[in-house]
């Protein structure tokens, strides 16, 4: 992603430059069986999708009986985008377009190795989240006073990276890398969302938690809305997919650009305690071979483990990969314990990354 899932502030961007690939005409009709590196030259905006008629649709549908069930009155609009994101003062947000359709999904997990929302569980948890930067928006929360007491001035630049407290229980946790702690919108999103969920399961998960007193205010709060229309009802849309010029391998570029890591610590000691450099193994395989083999189930184990994005646990698995072939160790004895060693080994160097480099995590 270049803009995380519910990011209410960004700058508007100018549509960029027309490819020099050859056209591709419009709809999933023509571009839906092309090889990857032709489909990669078609632009976003040649794409024809749109949400009508999708599970998309679907999803979107239960966010608003989800509302309807609270007594709120309000159903934020939906377009198709880039990226998950709701600009600062529109009552609406964007959706992926690679949601949309099979095929999209398919290369969106093959460039970036997982699909954001593409689950109808994890889609409702960021169509929640959106709704909460939607209805801030509409009905202009941020103004109120309890509201920055709560969560803090709205007008606070967004930050380019942030460091979050794993441990700290002053915020909700609702998506991953503990989304609440970036901003205070992102926090009162977070906090709606989990408000919102069906079976009112957060007085319990969140008994003794500071963060107990932000969602008694969103209850409180949004008990007082379901009488009040919206102050901000515009259905604008802000780059719909329809007028976006770059083609799905800029889009791409520059999203794998955003993830990938620069890791210079040394993986030596890390690797000696898993793996074998003895004359005696010489025989056994290689550990570089062995990580290989089992990249795809190491890197899923520490995406669960950590909520880190494949994307770059896989740049980390990488460099682990690299040191190993450079030191020629060799992968001997059980191979559960291999694995498990390895996605431990995996996963302290993953939230070291993200938790206590300088610059924090990527927003």
């Amino acid at each position: 992603m270049t803009r995380k899932a519910g990011r209410s502030r960004r700058p508007s961007k100018r549509p960029g430059r027309r490819s020099a690939a050859a056209p591709v005409r419009r709809g999933p009709v023509v571009w839906s069986r092309l090889p990857m590196e032709r489909l990669l030259d078609v632009r976003l905006g040649d794409l024809g999708v749109r949400i009508e008629g999708t599970w998309v649709e679907d999803c979107v549908a239960q966010l608003w009986l989800e509302l309807e069930a609270r007594g709120i009155d309000f159903h934020p609009h939906v377009w198709l985008s880039n990226e998950w994101f709701s600009p600062g003062g529109v009552p609406g947000f964007a959706v992926p377009f690679y949601l949309v359709h099979p095929r999209l999904m398919r290369l969106e997990r093959s460039v970036m190795l997982e699909v954001e929302g593409g689950t109808r569980d994890e889609c409702m948890r960021i169509l929640r989240h959106e709704c909460g930067h939607a209805l801030q928006h509409a009905y202009e929360l941020h103004r109120r006073l309890r509201w920055r007491q709560h969560f803090g001035s709205s007008a606070k630049p967004y930050p380019k990276v942030y460091s979050p407290n794993p441990a700290s229980r002053r915020f909700v946790q609702h998506l991953r890398l503990y989304y609440a702690q970036s901003h205070p919108d992102e926090d009162f999103a977070e906090t709606f969302a989990v408000w919102l969920q069906p079976r009112h399961v957060w007085r319990r998960r969140y008994a003794d938690w500071p963060a107990l007193k932000k969602l008694e205010y969103v209850d409180e709060l949004m008990e007082e809305l379901k009488n009040q229309r919206p102050r901000v009802r515009t259905r604008m849309q802000v780059d719909p997919i329809s007028k976006l010029r770059k083609t799905l391998r800029e889009h791409y570029d520059e999203k794998r650009a955003q993830y990938v890591v620069s890791y210079p610590e040394t993986w030596d000691p890390d690797l000696a305690r898993i793996f074998s450099d003895h004359p005696r193994h010489r025989r056994h395989e290689l550990a570089s071979a062995f990580l290989r083999r089992h990249r795809a189930e190491i890197r899923r184990t520490v995406a669960r483990w950590t909520g880190g994005y494949q994307f770059t646990l896989d740049q980390v698995l990488r460099d682990m990969i690299g040191r190993a072939r450079e030191l020629r160790l060799r992968a001997v004895g059980s191979e559960r314990r291999l694995l498990l060693d390895s996605a431990g080994v995996l996963a302290v160097r993953t939230v070291h990354f993200l938790y206590h480099r300088p610059k924090g995590i990527a927003l």
